[in-house]
């Protein structure tokens, strides 16, 4: 192996060990495997080599570049860890022999509407996936194809952290790792991708009745061969019909989001106002639900699959605004109150 490979892969270890958090760590990832990164620069010298030395030297590059992506994915979960447990350790201690109050209380129609929305997932073949809430800017917007000063990134107005992290604005961020994790799967026995990943998003909104600073959404995503949007169409409108028990009226129409190509916006006729209009849809009659679309090449190959055999479609759905139209909620902001009176009077309509 060439020495430049191996001194590398040696620099790499050791500023691996160096680093003492997620923000450090994003700056090894791009110092080495950035457009202008080390690893980078290396292919830039292959043009004086001859044929058969460009083989062997392409696949050592090749080699280092897997070795230090994997080492790095590596330290992300050895520092996410720490965190959990400094968390954990920071937690104050209870009482155990303190009388409990035994009132029955009963689950947010949140838990209730995404509980339903996993076992109708569950039931098509999908995985259910957990992710952080505090990501990282690659996870959150790079992986997904908007890099650093994409105009995209200004449809998110984001809550970053002094560490460098940020409060993920959409579910999104963890489509990387979940096409990571289950990209070798597909191509060593070719069962499809199929995983939803539920979770709170954070966005520094301008509050009213159909919008919040804090709110849930489903992300889902299916890659195999041969995948379209008439896939995406069916799961979409099994999962509603299932949900509100009828057939909903919804419509397709064309949407811009960077990690989808061709993306749409799947609304549905409100179902608070019959389609007449009120403050919940913004007098439109319609409520937008579903962002959504066939994953772009761009972040199909970030996540290791090859975009000329495999596609694949992903929709980010919107588990708050699918709980107001199932439980006829005017205004998002009795969602996040804390109100006992208006939350307590929901039920799970399967026990």
């Amino acid at each position: 192996m060439d020495e430049k490979i191996i001194r590398l892969k040696d620099e790499i270890n050791s500023k691996l060990n160096e680093v003492a958090d997620l923000l450090d760590l994003d700056k090894v990832r791009v110092a080495y495997l950035g457009k202008k990164g080390s690893i980078t620069a290396l292919l830039k010298g292959m043009k004086d080599l001859s044929v058969e030395e460009k083989k062997v030297f392409g696949a050592d590059v090749n080699k280092l570049k897997a070795y230090a992506a994997e080492k790095i994915e590596e330290k992300i979960a050895e520092l996410k860890e720490k965190e959990i447990q400094l968390e954990i350790a920071s937690m104050p201690q209870f009482d155990i022999t303190t009388p409990a109050n035994l009132a029955r209380g009963s689950y947010h129609p949140i838990t209730l509407v995404q509980r339903q929305c996993e076992t109708i997932f569950k039931s098509m073949g999908f995985d259910v996936e957990d992710y952080s809430e505090v990501v990282t800017d690659y996870e959150c917007f790079e992986s997904v194809n908007i890099p650093k000063h994409h105009p995209a990134r200004d449809m998110q107005d984001t809550y970053y952290l002094e560490n460098g992290q940020l409060l993920k604005s959409q579910t999104s961020a963890a489509q990387n790792a979940i096409l990571k994790k289950y990209g070798k799967r597909l191509m060593e026995t070719g069962k499809p991708i199929k995983a939803i990943f539920p979770g709170r998003c954070f966005r520094n909104e301008a509050t009213d009745a159909c919008h919040e600073n804090t709110f849930f959404q489903m992300e889902g995503v299916m890659v195999d061969k041969d995948i379209s949007i008439s896939n995406l169409i069916f799961f979409m409108k099994t999962m509603l019909s299932e949900v509100f028990r009828k057939d909903i009226k919804v419509r397709l129409r064309p949407g811009f989001f960077p990690f989808v190509e061709p993306g749409f916006e799947l609304d549905i006729s409100c179902l608070i106002c019959g389609g007449e209009g009120c403050p919940s849809c913004k007098h439109s009659g319609w409520l937008e639900l579903c962002p959504c679309g066939m994953i772009h090449p761009n972040v199909l190959r970030e996540g290791g699959i090859d975009p000329e055999e495999y596609t694949g479609f992903a929709f980010g759905l919107g588990l708050t605004r699918l709980a107001m139209m199932k439980y006829g909620i005017k205004d998002i902001r009795d969602l996040n109150s804390g109100s006992l009176k208006s939350l307590s009077q929901f039920t799970d309509d399967e026990e």
